[in-house]
């Protein structure tokens, strides 16, 4: 993308902006947004999170035009929030360029710090990876994503670096289906919606109807196994992990490719250790067996 310039500065965002950038963009210039009556809406901390979110692999060390084309917003709001988001550590910018420093990892490790079921799951995900010699993984639903919030690695079989914080699709992953089969109707028509069961391989299910007898297979099977809908290739198998009140919280996933594993050896041989390792995880985190949650056990 080429580079744009501003009367008075450069896209570096060094030196003075325009006269009355207030650093909120096209709003109305008080930090929050009145749209709807939700005046609770911090609408400049959404435009911050807009401008952390817009770096990635893509745009590494983007420009500031970079960025205010990624997020939609001026260019006077982007470099306020850049000079606020350096003065606290998490960009640093030179030479017209910006990039995140390896401040912004701390705000997923206080996720991880603060979530008492990644540090209960990971000696049984390290079990599980040393017995089937495969990446193990345990993923949240967020939106119509999924996304790793533990894993231990074995191999690389994705064309992605997978790592903590790595968001896939839900309808085209076992992690999803796994989290899915088991929410509620007004949820699962929502990802279907939001995602558009977008075809990423030849593989992917993309009608509605079909995903949803997906999801039905799930509930009965009790696991999700998905083969080539992500990725060409790509095996994976998915198990629900339980809370206390017997809300599905996670999916705990094996990951294979179809060069290693064939799909009836999976279901014999990594299934039940999945399933069991899954309900080991369930169990600690103080659910009983026969507990599903009150007046809903899915979405069918």
């Amino acid at each position: 993308m080429p580079s744009m310039t501003t009367a008075g500065r450069d896209d570096s965002g060094n030196g003075p902006g325009p006269a009355g950038d207030h650093g909120t963009g096209n709003g109305t210039g008080n930090g929050t947004a009145p749209a709807g009556g939700d005046r609770d809406f911090v609408q400049s901390l959404e435009r911050g999170f807009a401008v952390l979110l817009a770096f990635d692999e893509d745009l590494a060390n983007p420009t500031l035009a970079e960025l205010a084309a990624a997020t939609n917003l001026s260019r006077p709001a982007v470099r306020r929030l850049l000079l606020t988001l350096q003065r606290l550590g998490y960009v640093t910018g030179a030479d017209g360029r910006w990039r995140l420093t390896p401040r912004v990892l701390s705000i997923g490790q206080h996720y991880s710090a603060s979530n008492a079921m990644i540090e209960i799951a990971q000696p049984h995900l390290m079990a599980l990876a040393e017995r089937t010699h495969e990446s193990a993984s345990l993923a949240a639903l967020d939106d119509a994503d999924v996304v790793y919030i533990a894993r231990v690695p074995v191999r690389r079989i994705m064309s992605i670096n997978v790592s903590i914080g790595t968001r896939v699709p839900a309808h085209a992953t076992s992690m999803g289906r796994a989290l899915l089969a088991w929410a509620p109707v007004a949820r699962v028509e929502r990802v279907i919606a939001d995602s558009g069961l977008r075809r990423l391989t030849e593989r992917t299910v993309t009608d509605p109807a079909a995903f949803r007898a997906a999801l039905r297979e799930v509930r009965e099977l009790g696991y999700a196994l998905v083969a080539g809908e992500l990725e060409e290739g790509l095996i994976s198998v998915s198990a629900p992990v339980r809370d206390q009140s017997g809300e599905v919280v996670a999916a705990l996933a094996s990951s294979t490719s179809s060069g290693r594993t064939g799909l009836d050896e999976l279901r014999t041989e990594v299934v039940p250790l999945l399933l069991r390792t899954a309900a080991d995880i369930s169990a600690a985190l103080g659910h009983r067996a026969t507990r599903t949650v009150a007046g809903r056990d899915g979405f069918f």
